[in-house]
């Protein structure tokens, strides 16, 4: 009896360990199908340049998950840019602003590691004093390096002059700097929105709740213009509303455009639908990933819809088409197994089951890259028990160049 019952807890302990595979939900997705062509991983653990001195909450800076991804002219190889590092102005003030390069061996069908590198880094610094409030930097290191109680950049573009534009959440504020990170003027503030967090402009009344600035900011393929787009609504306005905002760099100032992005109506136990990121497709349309505040078996939205700046519908709002559903993505080769014990989403179809889905890169035909941000130290999107690791992808959108 005593072999029955250790042979029996030793099944069950087995499979308790296994992945937990996804199972279709029933959800509505106007989509076409979308496959997982390659994915890769660097682990949560991953440590890169050393943390301002400070206590806590960790002695040496992680790598983390990524809120920006550019193309970097080479094989798999990008620009990546974590945001302010531990989630919150409070507690990311040893976290160093910087710029990686990455370089990613995608696990594909035919191969590949399923790993990738850290090439190089580029840490923000303003030693010119252009910013115009106290730093946590002052005097500490001697190059006043910008840090996660400073900015909160959440997305970033490349200029046609070379030089780098972020979007912060904090002010929202627009930070400009060259290729090693100086800055290179006073951060520029939206005219007429003001977050929590801005130290400046004591007369403009805060109208836009913490963290909810600029997550996604697109450039126009001919470098002219930046289109910044918060993440929530404004205070007092409909929660679907998210406007986009035109930026021209070389005068410096906001233009007289606006549109109007409407997320989908959020469906219980959805609260609120945020926009994650939003990168130029072409010369008019931009990818926006929407997504809902949930994660794991519980997230319900995580999706990425197309947009045309010349059309909108007769309210006004863009109108936007479902290109990928993140929470059903084919994976006939079965590339994202094996996983950790307890992982979830894993297998055909594969999800992508983050709260924090903050970039997505188009590269070539109907292939798009796209990474999380694992929020450093948290747990529950690909495991309720296990701190999410940084996911890479590399998806196939069939439905990616159609029309609006």
């Amino acid at each position: 009896m005593r072999t029955k019952l250790l042979l029996l807890a030793a099944l069950v302990a087995a499979l308790l360990a296994q992945p937990v595979l996804a199972e279709p939900k029933q959800r509505e997705t106007q989509a076409p199908e979308t496959t997982l062509e390659g994915r890769a991983i660097y682990p949560a653990e991953l440590r890169g340049q050393g943390s301002l001195p400070a206590p806590d909450p960790f002695p040496d800076q992680p790598v983390g998950g990524y809120s920006a991804l550019l193309d970097a002219k080479g094989a798999d190889t990008y620009l990546a840019m974590p945001d302010n590092g531990y989630g919150s102005k409070a507690n990311s003030s040893d976290f160093i602003l910087r710029v990686d390069r990455v370089q990613v061996d995608y696990e594909t069908a035919k191969g590949g590691s399923g790993e990738g590198e850290v090439l190089g880094s580029v840490r923000l610094r303003d030693p010119d004093e252009k910013v115009p409030f106290p730093i946590v930097d002052e005097n500490g290191s001697g190059q006043r390096l910008l840090t996660g109680s400073d900015f909160d950049p959440e997305s970033m573009r490349v200029a046609r002059d070379g030089t780098w534009w972020f979007g912060d959440e904090f002010g929202p504020f627009l930070l400009h700097t060259d290729t090693t990170g100086r800055v290179l003027e006073a951060p520029i503030p939206l005219p007429g929105v003001k977050a929590p967090e801005d130290p400046t402009r004591p007369e403009q009344p805060v109208n836009l709740r913490s963290s909810s600035g600029f997550e996604g900011m697109a450039i126009s393929k001919d470098g002219k213009y930046l289109y910044p787009s918060l993440e929530r609504s404004l205070n007092g306005e409909d929660i679907r509303k998210h406007y986009i905002y035109q930026f021209d760099p070389a005068a410096g100032e906001y233009t007289d455009e606006r549109w109007t992005y409407r997320a989908d109506l959020p469906v219980p136990p959805e609260q609120e639908h945020i926009i994650g990121d939003m990168t130029a497709l072409d010369g008019n349309r931009l990818l926006v990933i929407e997504r809902d505040f949930l994660q794991g078996e519980r997230a319900q939205f995580e999706k990425v819809f197309v947009v045309d700046l010349r059309r909108e519908d007769s309210e006004g709002f863009l109108v936007k088409r479902e290109v990928v559903d993140l929470l059903n993505i084919r994976d006939p080769g079965l590339i994202s197994l094996p996983g950790r014990p307890g992982d979830y989403g894993l297998g055909d179809p594969f999800e992508f089951p983050y709260v924090t889905t903050e970039s997505v890169l188009p590269i070539g035909g109907q292939r798009l890259a796209i990474v999380n941000d694992n929020n450093f130290g948290g747990v529950g999107g690909r495991n309720p028990s296990l701190p999410d690791y940084t996911d890479f992808i590399v998806v196939r959108a069939e439905g990616l160049r159609g029309d609006v």
